[in-house]
């Protein structure tokens, strides 16, 4: 008899610890889901765990996209992910954490969905997606789901970056987004770069969707230096992208300028933490100090005027491709396409009642959102450069081509680093076997 008992009680015990361990259950609002921990795959199901290692990740009904996962504890315990959004479609998502060091079992949390201020009339944008860490939970690694504990075929796994920040390995870092087309402009291209560098860059990231095959034999050259890191970006695999900002200029794309904005965003996270300052623009705008030699001059005494600020906004000048002066003209090989930069010093005066548009240099860690021509959420204070210190050179086609030359405002404030210049260029055109 005393046997059968103990046998009874024993079967119990482990009737118990099975219920406990392949059943659901809700703690604080949190409910906890186990997963075999010898094969990582789901409950009832053969569908293995699957992590990501693309810049955009399609969730499975393609409402929704992932960049990129980042820990931000500067207001609390929370995981950011960066995605691009069906704006009217996705309404409720949930965050799965990978508590355990094998990501053996996963803890399923209600997420807040964070939508960016500006999309620009298109369908899809970026949005962040706010996952508060459980506790005692230091998960390497999260998915994103539409519902707490559906399977499904596959379910991405994205690493969480920015959890154990390394000190700065850049002071200055450039972030260019985004380039497409098949644009041949070799000269410019070079210059920017050679330009950034001499300004203080240690690194330009350009998320690159497409370009022509001279422009990407000089991208790999930066990249063998380790002064270019290129993010690839194949929106247009998932959306139909436009190259104008603003849907009602073209009503049948989904996203603008091949998703601008959502590549601004993962920039700006991916270098949170590795560089001092961040900034934005293209790569056919320089921000150039006035007075300063280096932008670490410019920002020694931007911080000692502006103490509470974190957003630098410069402002922008259009320097007309059509008007240039003869300076300069014999200093690069004639047989390099694309545009001296040292030939425009030329820009058009601000027209009445229109917008200016701006470009920044940020300290990263007091941004939380961020937009082409301005920070759109931060945690300090945004102040607008004057002129007289710095200004934007944005070398393009006219957008006032009715203007006489009579009209333009002469600023030669770049030829203060034609000798460097010259000479850089030279020697990485010699390198690539252009000279």
């Amino acid at each position: 008899m005393k046997k059968v008992l103990v046998a009874l009680i024993f079967s119990i015990f482990l009737l118990v610890s099975i219920l406990y361990n392949y059943l659901p259950k809700e703690s604080a609002g949190i409910k906890v889901w186990r997963i075999f921990t010898h094969t990582n795959t789901f409950p009832q199901s053969n569908k293995t765990i699957v992590i990501s290692r693309d810049s955009i990740t399609p969730l499975e009904n393609n409402k929704t996209f992932v960049i990129s996962a980042y820990y931000d504890a500067r207001e609390s315990r929370t995981v950011r992910v960066l995605t691009i959004n069906h704006g009217e479609d996705v309404k409720e998502l949930y965050c799965w954490f990978y508590c355990q060091e094998d990501d053996s079992e996963y803890v399923s949390v209600k997420a807040t969905i964070e939508t960016h201020s500006l999309w620009f009339g298109f369908r899809y944008g970026p949005a962040d997606v706010l996952c508060p860490e459980p506790r005692s939970c230091s998960s390497k690694h999260i998915s994103i789901h539409w519902s707490i504990s559906k399977n499904t075929n596959h379910v991405p796994v994205f690493e969480i970056r920015n959890r154990d920040p390394q000190p700065f390995s850049a002071d200055f870092t450039v972030c260019i987004s985004t380039m497409f087309g098949k644009q041949d402009n070799i000269l410019q291209y070079i210059q920017a770069l050679e330009m950034y560098r001499i300004l203080g860059a240690q690194k330009v990231v350009i998320y690159k969707n497409s370009c022509s095959e001279a422009i990407g034999h000089v991208l790999d050259h930066y990249v063998s230096e380790g002064f270019v890191e290129i993010v690839p970006w194949p929106i247009d695999r998932y959306l139909r992208t436009s190259d104008v900002w603003h849907q009602s200029m073209n009503k049948e794309n989904q996203i603008g300028y091949y998703g601008q904005l959502p590549a601004l965003s993962d920039c700006l996270y991916r270098n949170m933490y590795r560089s001092r300052y961040v900034t934005f623009n293209d790569i056919d705008e320089i921000i150039l100090p006035r007075h300063h030699q280096t932008w670490h001059d410019l920002m020694k005494d931007l911080e000692k005027d502006y103490p509470n600020a974190a957003v630098y906004l410069i402002e922008n000048h259009y320097f007309p491709k059509n008007i240039t002066v003869p300076d300069f003209q014999a200093a690069f090989p004639k047989n390099v396409p694309g545009t001296n930069i040292l030939q425009l010093v030329y820009y058009e005066p601000e027209q009445p009642n229109v917008y200016n548009n701006h470009k920044m240099i940020v300290n990263p860690r007091e941004v939380i959102q961020i937009s082409v021509h301005f920070a759109s959420k931060t945690r300090s204070v945004s102040v607008d450069v004057p002129n007289h210190i710095a200004g934007l050179h944005h070398g393009r086609a006219p957008k006032q081509p009715n203007l006489p030359q009579t009209s333009l405002i002469k600023d030669t404030t770049i030829w203060k680093y034609n000798s460097s210049l010259i000479m850089n260029v030279n020697e990485v055109l010699r390198q690539l076997n252009l000279h």
